[in-house]
């Protein structure tokens, strides 16, 4: 049951939007191996189990910005459909909702992702305070390995990404 579907499969998609952690519908179906319409429908009959803290609809602005960073949301492009957004604790009510062996089971695995996400924001912020804490505690000479190590646990800055291919310039444009 546990190798029903990889974690790291699960954590690639979630996504953080509006400072929570969520799953998009159209991938909770696809892991539950229903339809997105039929998902958001059997939702739908039961919006009283879905307060705003465990669903959110995305804003027109937000689907645009996933399909700009995703190339699996193309589809949803030219979509008039807002999708919704699931939290962990509204992926947990979905098991109440679709009762199905399946998706009970992915379900499990949903949570289990959701868990290993946060041992490891976790792991790292300890790893950072006792870091810092050593770096108190020791002389000088060790402020280069003290640096180096704080660079490593930052993320690495956005690179600009260069456009590739054939320019055309206006010569009828000149200065």
């Amino acid at each position: 049951m546990s190798d029903l579907i990889p974690i790291q499969v699960i954590t690639s998609k979630i996504f953080v939007i509006r400072g929570k952690k969520v799953m998009l519908d159209r991938d909770l179906a696809r892991l539950y191996e229903v339809m997105t319409r039929r998902l958001n429908e059997q939702v739908r009959r039961n919006i009283k189990r879905f307060p705003e803290d465990f669903m959110l609809q995305l804003t027109k602005h937000e689907k645009d910005g996933l399909v700009a960073i995703c190339d699996r949301f193309n589809s949803m492009k030219h979509s008039t459909v807002l999708p919704y957004a699931f939290t962990e604790q509204g992926i947990a009510m979905l098991s109440g909702v679709l009762s199905s062996d399946r998706a009970i089971m992915v379900n499990i695995q949903i949570m289990r992702a959701f868990i290993q996400l946060k041992r490891m924001l976790l792991t790292n912020a300890d790893l950072r305070r006792k870091i810092e804490g050593m770096e108190k505690k020791y002389d000088k000479q060790f402020v280069i390995v003290f640096q180096a190590i704080k660079q490593l646990l930052e993320p690495p800055p956005v690179k600009e990404k260069k456009i590739i291919g054939f320019r055309v310039y206006d010569d009828s444009k000149k200065d």
